[in-house]
Order: structure tokens, then C-alpha cells, then sequence
């Protein structure tokens, strides 16, 4: 998104910032890994949220309980109450990954009542989907609905 191209990419492996500038809004962008031992210091990026972007990985089926309990913790966290939620469902051209539909229900993402949410199928290999993730958050944070 920050060059206008979509370039390869690797899964993050500790912390990452990025800025970028979307429909005239400027964005730190902080891409923290989801491993295990990384999750700990999420908390350590919570202060002046403005939007939560939390991509999940629709082709693996194993480890959607483990994500729905990470992304649980993470909404209960008090500097994060109420910030906006957009879920990337993301790897949708792997054949048979779950639908962006099966992962707000294995997710059990209309029970998120505090804080507006919404799902985006994506695929970050081909830039798919991010564009309207991105455009939701920026008529948010502009207070646009």
C-alpha cells in the first residue's frame, strides 16, 4: 500500500513501523508478529491507538482457536477500549481456507459489542481487499460513517 504496489512479503518476526499516507491521512503503521513469544510485548504499542488492524491467516485451520483467545485478550486491554477493529481475513486464494463468514463465526465476532468492528477479506499477496480495510479506517478516524 505505501508504495501503490504490492511487493512481496515475509511474516513479521518481532516489530516493524511503517508510515504511510492514505486518501490524506498519515498513518504509523506498527506491524507487530503474532508468535507466541512476541505476544507479551503487544501491549508495549497500545498507547494512542487509533484503529486495530488484525490479520488472520484464513488457511490455518489449527490455529483459529488460538487466535480468537489472542484476539479476545487483546480487546479487553484498557488502553485499547473501544479503538476500531478491522479483521483481514486474509490468504483467500488458498483453496479451502475458511471464508471471511466462517471466521466471524469461529472468531464469534458479533459478540464484540464495545468498539465498532469490521471483517475484509484480503489477500496481501495481491493487494486484495486492503484498499477497503484501509478506506473503512480513514472514514473513521475522519469521522465519516
Amino acid at each position: 500500500m505505501q508504495l501503490g504496489e504490492v511487493k512481496s512479503t515475509v511474516p513479521t518476526v518481532g516489530f516493524n513501523v511503517e508510515y504511510l499516507k492514505y486518501e490524506n491521512v498519515n498513518f504509523q503503521v506498527w506491524d507487530i508478529g503474532g508468535q507466541s513469544e512476541i505476544r507479551p510485548y503487544w501491549r508495549c504499542y497500545y498507547e494512542n491507538t487509533n484503529a486495530i488492524v488484525f490479520a488472520v491467516d484464513s488457511s490455518d485451520k489449527d490455529r483459529i482457536d488460538i487466535v480468537k483467545h489472542e484476539l479476545f485478550l487483546l480487546l479487553e486491554e484498557e488502553e485499547l477500549k473501544g479503538v476500531p477493529l478491522a479483521i483481514l481475513a486474509n490468504k483467500q486464494d488458498i483453496k479451502d481456507c475458511f471464508t471471511e463468514i466462517e471466521i466471524t463465526d469461529l472468531l464469534e465476532l458479533k459478540n464484540i459489542r464495545n468498539r465498532q468492528w469490521q471483517i475484509f477479506k484480503t489477500c496481501a499477496k495481491e493487494g486484495d481487499g486492503l484498499d477497503d480495510a484501509f478506506k473503512w479506517i480513514t472514514n473513521l478516524i475522519r469521522g465519516d460513517k
